[in-house]
């Protein structure tokens, strides 16, 4: 009778290590899943990361190339426009083909850099900018004796210096990814 309580203890333990064999699997498994999951995401993180990076080499090269224009009120080539272009929902220009757009010479690391310029006015040749264009606005003089909690009011703001300019930038990957990005600027 001993000898038939052995054998089956015996079983019983096969059974056992086989049941923890497979725990330890299976979480084997799931922790690498998690492991692969997070090597992901960091990728992605620093992918956009140099994107950015890159937009930013786009949108000084593009306001140099500003800076340097002769004419601004006149269409230049791919990259410039002398009026504010209609915009798609995502706010991007929609009537720009980006792929013919101007490049960042050479690209910027693993990506390719295109930007776009446009003046946000609403003619070719202005007259009034404060009517015309986007420009910037100063707030009343704090000496005025408005009380500090007066509701805004546009009347009260006058519009004072350079137009705005608006530099779009696309990022894109070898694997086609975009990123967008765009600034409001100044040039005098």
């Amino acid at each position: 009778m001993k000898l038939h309580s052995l054998r089956a203890q015996r079983g019983v333990t096969m059974l056992m290590v086989m049941l923890l064999m497979a725990a330890m699997l299976m979480g084997a498994l799931a922790f690498a899943r998690i492991t692969e999951a997070g090597t992901l995401v960091s990728g992605n993180v620093a992918t956009r990361e140099a994107s950015t990076h890159a937009a930013e080499v786009g949108r000084a090269t593009a306001f140099a190339a500003l800076e340097a224009l002769a004419n601004k009120d006149a269409n230049a080539g791919t990259w410039y426009w002398a009026t504010m272009q209609p915009t798609a929902a995502n706010g991007v220009p929609s009537t720009i083909n980006f792929d013919g757009a101007a490049t960042v010479a050479g690209g910027v690391g693993r990506f390719t850099v295109n930007y776009a310029v446009e003046r946000m006015c609403n003619v070719n040749t202005v007259t009034d900018s404060s009517t015309q264009c986007l420009v910037m606005v100063q707030p009343p003089d704090a000496a005025s004796g408005d009380p500090p909690d007066k509701s805004y009011d546009p009347k009260d703001y006058m519009a004072i210096g350079p137009k705005q300019y608006r530099i779009t930038v696309r990022v894109t990957d070898a694997r086609g990814t975009a990123t967008w990005t765009q600034s409001l600027t100044t040039v005098n």
